[in-house]
């Protein structure tokens, strides 16, 4: 598991890649990978494209992260999700919650 996260040039957008399992084992490299840039984030994008897992803990620890961003006015984009992540957060109504592609 693996995960990177790079802050955009005006400081307001953090990128977060996921690769691998995305799962309780990364949940304090996931927390970190946000709160390290602060509170004055904006935006933040999770990018899923090299996830190959996702279970119930990975689903909380983005609860957690909208949290973090401002709740319903957070404003978060995962993309680049496969077929199989896309079923998971459908399945659990997470396109109510977030911006997913």
């Amino acid at each position: 598991m693996s995960i990177a996260s790079q802050l955009s040039e005006s400081g307001d957008s953090v990128s977060i890649g996921i690769k691998g399992r995305f799962d309780f084992s990364s949940h304090r490299e996931f927390r970190e990978a946000y709160e390290a840039h602060g509170e004055a984030v904006s935006a933040y994008v999770i990018d899923m494209a090299d996830a190959v897992y996702l279970d119930s803990s990975a689903l909380g620890m983005l609860l957690l992260l909208r949290d973090f961003a401002g709740g319903i006015d957070s404003n978060i984009k995962i993309i680049n999700c496969t077929p199989e992540v896309k079923k998971i957060f459908g399945i659990s109504n997470f396109e109510q919650l977030f911006d997913i592609h």
